[in-house]
């Protein structure tokens, strides 16, 4: 095996997930042979979900060398000396990570793909026609041939049923298909050394793993938080000398922060193109894919984007869902949007805090949820961001209310013919939340003071807005000579004291905002402010 130059950086391993080419070739590599051995001495069935580009290949990939004994490869690492490498187990390995399939009858060929190319691998040759038979056939002949237990891997289990989960119909389909695969397990223990699934998603034992309901799930063991992902401290040893000089604090702001109830990690994909792309701070994994039936989702369940600044939820919802009646909370924290922050004891049940995990995920989610909520392309976004951005920066709110008139006034209604999501008095809360958030605000939603909660609070180059906003039918629109009329969200900020906790504290400007929508006119139709 050659032997890297000491005097020259390690190679970045972006996009590889084999474990032989990284060793052999000198990239740099994370060592996660300490987890795999304890999962390999401590049991046999497991689960693990983890959002994509989280390093779960990898590591599938690192699982399969080391079974089948590839001492040389691990030399140096921590399993390396704690193994028994005249131990050599036969392995299967079934991948759905690669291409769409949008049908039963796509992925029973898929799958047949998937085991002929095993059987080639490891010489065999199935008598049994069916699939289920074949997968079955292969274990049967593998322990009988070899004398060892067989080891299974499956990575992205989930990806069939996700590329199908707005059909719910079609995605169920292909959960059958899966689950009348995974059913040749069942009963095989004295033939099987060690099984490990992956994927994004959980769906329930039920629907899915009925006939391998052992599977141990390792997604919320504190001992398995760092089994994906880097730490802080892989960054400052393994990459110490692609990051020297960097800004630590702003790096952990933008990448760091996913919560697995231990140590926080980073997002692989991310730190290796930040680093391959100058040091640039920008959105990389969100790039990958897009949440497109999520943010559906959203639409449909009028969900009130708000609220992802505190969510509160019990463990089974974060645990697995069904396609049947999927929670939009459940998909957030399985696909990486949302992870957690705080776990207390409530009425003898874990309560989950979650949050977004960092920077990069709130500005490119809140991007896409702009574009939904108003219907727009992503090029037209960036001339209403700006338009409302200048305003905020200079402490401009009469400038700030115009833009949101026009921006509401700029919204292409006729593409919510069919929808009534404009009727819904959380639409307008919603919209601003996210260009807000999307302009690098802080934004405070419902923000609790003595005598209540505020709806929003922005915090922005030292400004400060205070932001109450009503829904009302029918209300005339004030014009130029006419006398003033009450405004309902400014007379609750004032009567309620909104604002008094930001009284005298250093700021370049203090306002209190009163926002009055109509939900037939589709539009702002009243706006009035106080500097404070």
């Amino acid at each position: 095996m050659p032997t890297p130059d000491p005097s020259r950086p390690r190679k970045l391993p972006i996009g590889l997930q084999n474990l032989r080419e990284i060793i052999t070739d000198g990239y740099c590599y994370v060592d996660k042979t300490p987890h795999a051995l304890a999962l390999a001495e401590a049991g046999k069935y497991y689960f693990l979900s983890r959002p994509r580009r989280f390093g779960k290949s990898l590591f599938l990939d690192t699982l399969k060398e080391l079974f089948e004994g590839n001492e040389p490869l691990f030399r140096g690492l921590y399993v390396h000396d704690r193994w028994d490498w005249s131990q050599r187990h036969p392995v299967i390995r079934l991948d759905f990570s690669a291409g769409i399939l949008e049908n039963r009858e796509q992925l029973d060929r898929h799958i047949h793909e998937l085991l002929r190319f095993n059987q080639r691998q490891l010489g065999l040759n199935c008598e049994a026609t069916s699939l289920t038979g074949c997968f079955a056939e292969m274990i049967e002949r593998l322990h009988a041939e070899t004398g060892q237990g067989v080891v299974i891997l499956v990575d992205e289990y989930d990806k069939p049923i996700l590329d199908n989960i707005d059909h719910p119909e079609r995605a169920a389909e292909v959960r059958e298909g899966l689950k009348n695969l995974y059913s040749a397990m069942k009963g095989r223990d004295a033939e099987l050394r060690f099984v490990f699934m992956t994927g994004v998603t959980k769906f329930s034992k039920v629907s899915l793993f009925s006939g391998i309901n052992q599977l141990q799930d390792l997604t919320l063991d504190p001992r398995c938080a760092t089994l994906c992902g880097y730490t802080q401290h892989d960054l400052e040893t393994v990459f110490a000398d692609h990051l020297a000089g960097v800004d630590w604090d702003e790096l952990r702001r933008w990448y760091n922060g996913y919560g697995f109830l231990g140590e926080p990690v980073y997002n692989p994909f991310d730190i290796l193109l930040f680093i391959s792309q100058g040091r640039t701070y920008r959105n990389y994994w969100f790039e990958t894919g897009s949440p497109s039936f999520l943010i559906k989702l959203f639409q449909q369940r009028r969900y009130f984007l708000p609220d992802l600044e505190s969510v509160e939820t019990s463990e089974e919802i974060l645990d697995s869902f069904d396609i049947e009646r999927i929670d939009p909370v459940t998909l957030l924290f399985q696909t990486g949007y949302l992870t957690i922050n705080q776990v207390e004891q409530r009425f003898g049940q874990l309560l989950f805090r979650l949050r977004i995990p960092n920077q990069e995920v709130r500005l490119a989610l809140m991007n896409h949820l702009v574009d939904a909520w108003t219907d727009r392309l992503p090029s037209e976004r960036m001339p209403w961001q700006l338009a409302i951005h200048e305003p905020l920066i200079r402490g401009d709110v009469a400038g700030l209310i115009a833009a949101i008139k026009r921006l509401f006034a700029g919204i292409p209604w006729r593409n919510f013919t069919y929808s009534d999501l404009p009727e819904y008095e959380g639409y307008y809360a919603s919209v601003l939340y996210a260009f807000f958030v999307s302009l690098n605000a802080e934004v405070i939603a419902e923000d609790i003071s003595h005598h209540g909660q505020v709806d929003l609070t922005v915090k922005l180059e030292g400004y400060v807005y205070v932001i109450e906003i009503k829904v009302e039918r029918g209300r005339p629109s004030p014009t130029p000579d006419q006398e003033p009329v009450d405004n309902p969200a400014l007379a609750q900020i004032q009567a309620r004291g909104y604002s008094a906790k930001y009284r005298g504290l250093p700021s370049r400007g203090l306002f209190e905002v009163g926002l009055v929508f109509d939900p037939d006119a589709r539009n702002l139709i009243q706006g009035d402010w106080v500097a404070v």
